[in-house]
């Protein structure tokens, strides 16, 4: 299965933020074999996020004849510029307006990326009202779509690490109000894709490697600040996140009624201590640790998304060596937290 780019094609280093966004979106051949094998046109809702805009264009750059609607309340404009660019067609929409869902264009194929994570213990009404009713809004509204809806790995129960994490087959156990709103959000789903047999597939997302943010990033960070690295969760799955989005994108051929969950992540588990002695030789400094690594943790093993799409185009070490060469330069970061290390649920 061809990746679209092999190791060998891989640069060595990412030269700056526009580099970085179109190999972020980059489609691999396969994922433009698959959606243009698709009949109708696709819709991203809640486009306005960190991932959604690149997603978007990776869409649009695998299937360039279809049409790709990008739709979120477009708060920032710079954002809707720069997909208006790509060639994504962009709506304003609150999904909080059911009116509005209603009107939106119903496109045979549905990417739903909306949500609340961080501050949700803070307002957490507003979390469920993201996370349960806008799912239900939606899944009524594009009841004759296909919907391939984000999810996250934290609607699992802890696992035991040495068992390689949780398949799909494991029900939810969900730890605090934001993977307690996220099942409910994949239960709204899968009530609508009954009632309706609607195709879906609930992309149980792990964590997604840019150059500005991620599991990587954190680590990376708290290494070259000398700052302890908090060990309890002492593995995480790492994937480039544009493996991840061609995932999900790809998704949409492989969608099931009633709908379906599907573990999005890298194929093995990285070592936290492993990953933090890496930065400290690129850096020239000794990672000091915190606590001690726990046995078990937010863990899902992926080979049911490997089985579709086959391993990652983009391994571990190189991700390791990109992030570490962004960082050794100053290049910019969205100061957003992972919170990776999180083992109360509370975000």
């Amino acid at each position: 299965m061809s990746s679209g780019y092999g190791f060998g094609d891989l640069p060595e280093s990412i030269e700056d933020e526009e580099a970085l966004e179109e190999l972020l979106s980059r489609p691999p051949q396969w994922l433009c074999d698959k959606l243009g094998s698709l009949e109708g046109d696709i819709a991203v809702l809640g486009v306005g996020g960190k991932v959604g805009p690149t997603l978007a264009r990776m869409a649009k750059r695998a299937v360039p004849d279809k049409k790709v609607f990008g739709v979120a309340r477009f708060s920032d404009h710079e954002v809707r510029d720069r997909l208006d660019s790509w060639g994504v067609e962009t709506v304003a929409c609150d999904l909080l307006d059911r009116a509005a869902v209603a009107e939106l264009p119903k496109a045979a194929n549905v990417i739903y990326m909306a949500g609340k994570k961080f501050g949700t213990d803070d307002d957490p009404s507003f979390a469920w009202a993201m996370n349960t009713h806008v799912p239900a809004t939606v899944a009524e509204a594009f009841r004759e779509s296909r919907i391939v809806a984000f999810s996250t790995l934290c609607v699992y129960p802890f696992a035991p690490v040495a068992e390689g994490g949780f398949s799909e087959e494991v029900e939810p156990g969900p730890t605090g109000d934001y993977a307690t709103s996220c099942v409910g959000r994949e239960r709204m789903f899968s009530y609508f894709s009954r009632k309706y047999d609607t195709p879906g597939r609930l992309a149980r997302l792990n964590y997604a490697i840019d150059m500005r943010y991620g599991v990587l990033h954190d680590i990376a960070g708290w290494v070259r600040d000398g700052k302890p690295i908090p060990i309890g969760t002492g593995y995480a799955s790492v994937i480039w996140q544009g493996d991840a989005i061609a995932q999900i994108l790809g998704a949409l051929a492989h969608t099931t009624v009633p709908t379906s969950p599907l573990n999005v992540g890298g194929p093995e588990h990285m070592s936290v201590v492993m990953a933090a002695r890496a930065f400290g030789e690129r850096f020239g400094k000794e990672p000091v640790f915190e606590g001690e690594v726990q046995p078990d943790g937010w863990y899902n093993n992926t080979l049911a998304a490997q089985r579709l799409f086959g391993y990652p185009s983009v391994p571990l070490a190189v991700m390791i060596d990109w992030v570490a060469d962004w960082m050794l330069r100053d290049m910019p970061s969205h100061d957003k937290p992972t919170h990776y290390e999180e083992r109360r649920g509370a975000f």
